[in-house]
């Protein structure tokens, strides 16, 4: 499995640490952003910590994840430095991108991290491609996509289910339903009960789980994982959560309440986690504390070591900016399918 797991008590305080890493990252990202350090745009994962979270824990290491503009909290949840994620943010040299993604465009292939983006939706089509190059190679392996609930109502990513369903493809869909589609409540985006409902068009499983529960996204995940895994092709799944901060810093946030804001905070998915392992004998207050000012130390370096590093050479712009053209691959084979069909046929 991944190198932490909810199976085990250094895995459980492991996720915990990286909850708070999360919080700690994006709270300090959001004010250096406000001071002015961090060009660009922000979108920070501030109360969706127990879905990436979650998540990247019944992966394994070298699983894929594709994520979306808000990525900080699946970098993290990944394994990525926050120094290198922090420079990053800052435009400098050292960071992931040498400085020329920022916080939308983050990626490191060599952890499975294929990338944040700017584009709506984006992260399906990718988990998609990249499962269907761990389907050809025959690899132990499967790619998540995740994407939030307006994403949902976005052309490309029901192609990219589509696909993936078609073809028995290695995938798992994560829909992050932090209740607004920018500004818009997610019941005036979709007609269903649930986003998870939408798995129906595709034959596929459809889970909802509570975002907030670190636990619950862990085992939906991992059910998920085996099942893309046997080559029983993709699942959906919808974890209902809900950000802290507006869409992006900045946003004066009129589509909602105070209260409703309070309301969530009350189930915040950290606290509810660190008072289940205090209740269960596997962690203390004072250890709670120590873990808290470890993390706090962690963000406080990522940022020294960001404004330290150096500024990106400008005669390298264009550098690191196109890949290599695809060489020339034979045609994808029928392969037989589970209930005696073929995947793909002559198409793929």
């Amino acid at each position: 499995m991944a190198d932490y797991t909810l199976a085990t008590d250094d895995g459980r305080l492991e996720a915990l640490r990286r909850m708070l890493l999360i919080r700690e990252f994006d709270t300090t990202a959001g004010e250096y952003f406000a001071d002015g350090e961090i060009p660009g745009f922000v979108h920070l994962y501030i109360g969706e910590e127990a879905v990436g979270v979650g998540a990247c824990a019944a992966l394994d290491p070298d699983d894929y994840i594709a994520s979306t503009h808000r990525g900080h909290g699946h970098c993290i949840a990944k394994g990525l430095d926050p120094e290198l994620m922090m420079a990053e943010l800052f435009g400098k040299q050292d960071g992931y991108c040498n400085g020329k993604g920022g916080s939308m465009h983050i990626a490191d292939v060599d952890s499975g991290m294929l990338g944040a983006n700017g584009i709506v939706g984006a992260g399906p089509p990718m988990a998609t491609g990249a499962a269907l190059t761990i389907d050809y190679k025959d690899l132990d392996k499967v790619a998540l996509g995740f994407l939030g609930d307006g994403a949902v109502a976005q052309g490309q990513v029901h192609e990219a289910i589509n696909m993936a369903s078609t073809w028995d493809l290695p995938a798992v869909f994560l829909v992050e339903n932090n209740q607004y589609g920018e500004a818009t409540p997610v019941d005036k985006q979709h007609n269903v009960e649930n986003l998870s409902d939408t798995a129906q068009a595709y034959d596929i499983p459809g889970v909802t789980v509570d975002g907030m529960d670190v636990t619950a996204v862990a085992e939906a995940v991992e059910e998920a994982r085996k099942r893309a895994r046997a080559g029983d092709g993709p699942t959906l799944i919808e974890a209902e959560t809900y950000r802290y901060r507006g869409h992006y810093e900045g946003d004066e946030q009129p589509y909602r309440t105070k209260d409703e804001i309070e309301q969530w905070q009350e189930r915040d998915a950290i606290e509810s986690f660190k008072q289940r392992l205090i209740d269960r004998g596997e962690l203390t207050e004072s250890e709670f504390e120590e873990l808290q000012s470890e993390v706090e130390e962690a963000i406080a370096d990522a940022v020294d070591y960001a404004q330290d590093a150096d500024m990106p050479d400008p005669s390298e712009a264009y550098e690191d900016m196109f890949g290599e053209p695809v060489p020339e691959i034979e045609q994808f084979a029928a392969r037989p399918r589970a209930d005696g069909g073929t995947r793909g046929g002559d198409t793929r």
